[in-house]
């Protein structure tokens, strides 16, 4: 192992290196929502779209509050795309039972189909990258991701993994 890659040696990366590490990011961010947003250009949405569907199905009945402390967006913003949504027959807003100022999100049959094809695209090539890198990068790589992460954000995001949701 190169003298450059070995454990003790990542704690003092040069500037160069994390500048790469950031280009990295990018273009691996463009290539990550290269295929989503295709499919949703054709749709006129935009991947705050693509964000709801996904939270939305990762947690059926979510709230719409619960919904935007998770995506960080205004409540304008987040009405916005819930009302193309809505109005387009992907996602259903139903009245709270317990308390009826609250509407829970689920998505249709039409959500769920296009949440599944975002969806299967990103995890192709998430799948293909993973099996190249090797277990043991995919742990670093989830590693650095959750370090890079706000401690509010990071907490949200265990929730998430723990809840299953």
């Amino acid at each position: 192992m190169s003298e450059v890659t070995t454990g003790e040696n990542l704690l003092f990366l040069t500037d160069e290196q994390l500048r790469q590490g950031i280009e990295a990011m990018f273009f691996a961010y463009r290539g990550f929502t290269e295929d989503p947003d295709r499919i949703l250009a054709g749709m006129a949405y935009g991947r705050a779209h693509h964000r709801a569907i996904h939270f939305i199905n990762r947690a059926p009945g979510t709230t719409v509050n619960n919904l935007l402390i998770l995506l960080g967006v205004t409540k304008q913003s987040l009405n916005r795309v819930l009302r193309t949504l809505i109005e387009d027959g992907l996602v259903e807003s139903r009245v709270g039972v317990a308390d009826k100022r609250e509407r829970h999100l689920f998505l249709t049959e039409e959500g769920a189909a296009l949440e599944r094809k975002l969806s299967d695209a990103q995890r192709a090539r998430m799948r293909t990258a993973y099996r190249a890198a090797g277990p043991q990068a995919v742990a670093g790589f989830r590693q650095v991701l959750e370090a890079m992460m706000d401690p509010e954000m990071r907490r949200k995001y265990h929730a998430l993994r723990e809840n299953g949701a």
